[in-house]
């Protein structure tokens, strides 16, 4: 029998008409095996998380301040949930447990991961399913990175004791028992780490969207969706700014091959968009050149010019030693034979550019150096530019013909993308474009 782990998100379990539609979802295929619910999300517009209302209110208990009225807020949000469901039961225990550990300052990690705890535990009454705290079975390191190794050893060892369960995400165990989170959004990262300890043939991640999009709808009017992506491919549209999931919710499922499927709960039939290892998967049957396309802006280019600079051994070294020694990371690294860009986050510079240009000039020395801040990136991905030929004549083409300069090129040595540089006032008009040139001729779906 087939094993499928289910994670929800926040909106997905906002209120009792949400856990009737995840509930029906779960009972409609007995492979639903293993659930790892959020915490509630909005309800409407202008509607408060909870997770944002149980930092809020964590913040003014350690400040001393009383938090009766706001602790009640939450307070009311889950009961009105179990009383919507018209469940026999109750948490009053546990809230009295947390607006107690509130009080003497449990931690800004345990405040968060009641969310999905509580959350965890009426789902767990409402299927009938065993509940598991993630506490037991999710694991970290002293230095607060998680601790793969023993996670998977635990939680695979107890899961095999329990046909069903419901495990809340976002959250575990430090090795002196407190709670440690992942960042926000890391309930993906939970039922990831549920799937591969249960060797699933599939996870789920059920959300309130469809799927990706070949390109971000806020730029792009109802741009056509991505049926099937490689692991490869969602991480570097996830790395330009493509959401959806979780970035580090890809690692565990991928080191153990199991494909992804990003379902809408509001649209349960819609088939939403499968994430599989690599194009030899059995699933992955596309004619498609080009993916995704996606982009962000805040980028900036340290440029340096220098005379027979391919000469110079270690000349690159030198200048990327004074990067790491102020702990910044570069982006990209597009270069000629007299001249070197270095491409940075530009929040990552901010307070110290002056003093990193200057010890460039002082280690190597160049004829020139250039620090611009106005740079948008823009990424094309797709396995099928491997084999069409033209596809980046067609991108530049399409750029050239909405009157927008590009400032940088940069193809991955796989073939799979192109990073386009542009100024950050015409990335839309460069998006745009991009999407259209190839949305045209049926190149994607």
């Amino acid at each position: 029998m087939d094993i499928k782990v289910v994670k929800f998100g926040g909106s997905s379990l906002a209120d009792a008409k949400q856990f009737e539609k995840v509930a029906a979802i779960i009972k409609a295929d007995p492979a639903r095996r293993y659930v790892v619910p959020s915490a509630p999300g909005k309800r409407f517009s202008g509607d408060d998380k909870v997770t944002d209302l149980l930092y809020q209110c964590y913040d003014h208990a350690s400040k001393g301040e009383n938090i009766d009225a706001e602790f009640q807020k939450i307070v009311d949000r889950y009961n009105d949930i179990i009383r919507d469901l018209g469940l026999d039961f109750s948490l009053d225990n546990e809230f009295a447990q947390i607006k107690s550990a509130f009080l003497f300052h449990a931690g800004r990690d345990y405040a968060a991961s009641r969310g999905e705890y509580l959350n965890g535990k009426i789902l767990a009454e409402y299927l009938g399913f065993p509940f598991i705290d993630a506490a037991g079975v999710i694991f970290f390191n002293e230095d607060g990175s998680f601790n793969a190794k023993l996670t998977n050893t635990i939680l695979s060892a107890k899961l095999r004791t329990m046909h069903n369960a419901v495990i809340p995400g976002f959250y575990g165990a430090m090795p002196n028992d407190t709670i440690r989170t992942f960042s926000r959004g890391g309930s993906d990262i939970t039922g990831s780490i549920v799937a591969r300890a249960a060797d699933a043939d599939l996870y789920e991640n059920w959300t309130d969207v469809s799927g990706f999009l070949m390109a971000d709808p806020r730029i792009v009017t109802n741009p056509k969706p991505i049926h099937i992506i490689t692991y490869h491919e969602l991480r570097e549209l996830s790395y330009m700014g493509a959401g959806v999931l979780h970035e580090d919710a890809i690692f565990p499922v991928r080191y153990a091959g199991i494909p992804i499927n990003i379902r809408n709960t509001n649209q349960p039939d819609a088939p939403g968009t499968m994430i599989v290892p690599d194009s030899k998967h059995p699933s992955y049957e596309t004619k498609e050149i080009v993916t995704g396309i996606a982009g962000k802006k805040g980028f900036c280019t340290i440029t340096l010019e220098k005379d027979r600079m391919n000469d110079e051994v270690g000349f690159g070294r030198r200048v990327l030693e004074i990067f790491e020694k102020h702990n910044v990371c570069f982006e990209h690294l597009p270069s000629g034979i007299d001249t070197m860009c270095v491409i940075l986050n530009k929040r990552d510079l901010e307070g110290i550019q002056d003093m990193i240009v200057n010890e460039i000039c002082q280690t190597v020395e160049p004829d020139s150096i250039a620090y611009d801040e106005d740079l948008a990136l823009i990424a094309v991905v797709g396995r099928g530019m491997v084999k069409a030929k033209g596809t980046a004549s067609r991108v530049f083409k399409a750029i050239a013909m909405a009157d927008v300069n590009i400032r940088m090129i940069d193809q991955g040595s796989s073939e799979q993308n192109i990073i386009i540089g542009v100024s950050e006032s015409g990335f839309e008009t460069a998006m745009r474009a991009i999407y259209q040139e190839f949305a045209d001729d049926n190149a994607i779906h």
